[in-house]
């Protein structure tokens, strides 16, 4: 993680930043924080579950949409990029023509553990969902081989970790038939 010479951003400002770069930056404290791009594992296993969270979608009918790497505002000068979020048909129109940065909590937020972001997903992610009211946080933790999934309960996370060939459970999608197995093996090429 390395955070660029710009100094003390806006919110807005960081809606409207361009350094002409095809770089990703959360915002954090006023300041850009570049974002490694992800392994080809990161990629499979986003794919992967984006896919069944669309076909859970579409099969119970839902007014909901899955979307990869849309922002989410966590704060005055914050704002993160997660690997996947659900939200709304209505919160999804709210942005049509501006930039993808939610600043209402998505029904679901799920982040995968890369080596430099264990921190950043294990803590800081976890604080500032809690405090925006995202009502369930997966971490998706290939270097561990588990899933957490975080329910938010009188404003602090109860967390649930799934591993092997166990059924990941969900309150956003209670009917969800995927184990943490599966989602692993979507990260392999063989």
């Amino acid at each position: 993680m390395v955070t660029t010479l710009v100094k003390d951003l806006t919110f807005e400002e960081y809606l409207n930043y361009d350094d002409g770069t095809d770089f990703k930056y959360e915002l954090v404290n006023g300041k850009l924080e570049l974002m490694n791009p992800p392994k080809i594992e990161h990629f499979l296993i986003v794919k992967f579950l984006e896919k069944m969270l669309d076909e859970e979608i579409q099969r119970l009918i839902l007014p909901w949409l899955c979307f990869r790497e849309t922002g989410v505002r966590t704060g005055n000068k914050k704002s993160r990029l997660t690997d996947l979020s659900v939200v709304t048909l209505e919160q999804a129109k709210e942005l049509i023509n501006s930039s993808a940065v939610f600043q209402s909590p998505p029904l679901l937020t799920v982040e995968v553990v890369s080596p430099e972001s264990v921190k950043r997903d294990y803590r800081q992610k976890r604080s500032e969902y809690a405090a925006l009211e995202v009502p369930e946080y997966w971490i998706v933790d290939p270097l561990e081989s588990k899933i957490s999934v975080l329910l938010l309960e009188d404003g602090l996370y109860e967390e649930t970790v799934f591993t092997a060939n166990q059924k990941i459970i969900s309150r956003t999608f209670s009917e969800f038939n995927i184990t943490v197995e599966q989602v692993f093996n979507a990260g392999n090429l063989v």
